[in-house]
């Protein structure tokens, strides 16, 4: 499928894999990137050093394009966005804030900018601040989430602006992309499927849960102090839903997450570890290479489309 993300992209089909911190390091966006698709390193909260050795990695393992996805809230996100720079990265994604203040720098240096937005507002103020492309993320996604569904936001961001929109949150097979299509995306973006790839460093603990879960087993926390998050329920979410509803403060709640998401990531603590995964989860049934994955949903999505020239 051609579209203008795969030539803003350069990339062989319009599919992009979620900038996860932990889970979405050198060995993942490589995987992505060699079988067709876009791959990128979430810099999350790691400092500058870290997404610099991750970037110089990946490119060890692919000569494909692939990207950087910052998080602008991490205290070393100035550092980062140079560090893109000096090592010519194809494009960076953002979320959590307004990447205004880098965009002239990166334009100069012909990195493409693709921010994260979960509202037609948002979108339009990226428009105009040079966006390349903009990602539309509904709130069925995992990790931190915005209050419109991706059924929703998607067409209504794609009549708002010019510029190519990529559909997250809910999509992890080729029924997904087409629909995304139909709705007026040009790409998607997906993130808990690859969680469950071959090539990802996420435990075989944390996979498992995804495997196994249900339509229903996604829950938020944190909607009270709007700082929602969806992830797996387990022993921990319970703990915070129950103190958020007794009125915890927010610096009470936040104790209860420091370092989550690593131990479940690394650690594989599926007890007090944060699970993050969208709504999606109870289709994911299997780990597969990113190959494989790649290839199906594009082969599921090419059939419904009828294969019809984007």
């Amino acid at each position: 499928m051609k579209t203008r993300i795969t030539e803003l992209l350069g990339i062989e089909h319009p599919l992009i894999q979620g900038g996860m911190a932990w889970v979405a390091e050198a060995c993942l966006a490589a995987a992505v990137s060699e079988a067709g698709g876009f791959g990128i390193i979430g810099a999350g909260g790691a400092p500058a050093q870290f997404v610099e050795e991750q970037i110089r990695k990946c490119r060890a393992m692919t000569d494909r394009p692939f990207g950087v996805n910052i998080m602008l809230m991490n205290p070393e996100a100035d550092e980062i966005a140079q560090v893109v720079v000096r090592e010519g990265v194809k494009a960076v994604t953002t979320g959590a804030g307004n990447p205004g203040k880098y965009m002239a720098a990166w334009k100069e240096a012909g990195v493409k900018v693709i921010p994260v937005v979960a509202s037609v507002a948002m979108a339009r103020m990226m428009e105009r601040a040079g966006a390349d492309a903009v990602v539309a993320e509904g709130m069925e996604s995992g990790g931190h989430i915005g209050s419109t569904t991706t059924m929703a936001l998607v067409p209504q961001v794609a009549d708002a602006v010019h510029i190519p929109v990529i559909a997250a949150g809910g999509i992890a097979d080729g029924r997904g992309v087409a629909a995304a299509f139909m709705l007026g995306a040009e790409a998607v973006q997906m993130g808990t499927r690859f969680v469950v790839a071959q090539e990802s460093i996420a435990h075989d603990a944390y996979k498992k849960k995804i495997i196994g879960a249900r339509d229903i087993d996604s829950e938020v926390t944190g909607m009270s102090h709007g700082h929602p998050v969806r992830q797996l329920r387990n022993p921990m979410t319970r703990e915070y839903l129950k103190k958020e509803k007794a009125g915890a403060s927010f610096e009470e709640l936040e104790q209860l997450t420091l370092g989550a998401l690593r131990k479940a990531v690394m650690e594989g603590d599926t007890v007090n570890g944060t699970l993050m995964a969208g709504q999606i989860a109870g289709l994911v049934s299997r780990e597969q290479t990113c190959k494989e994955m790649i290839e199906e949903i594009m082969g599921q999505a090419a059939g419904l489309l009828g294969n019809r020239a984007m």
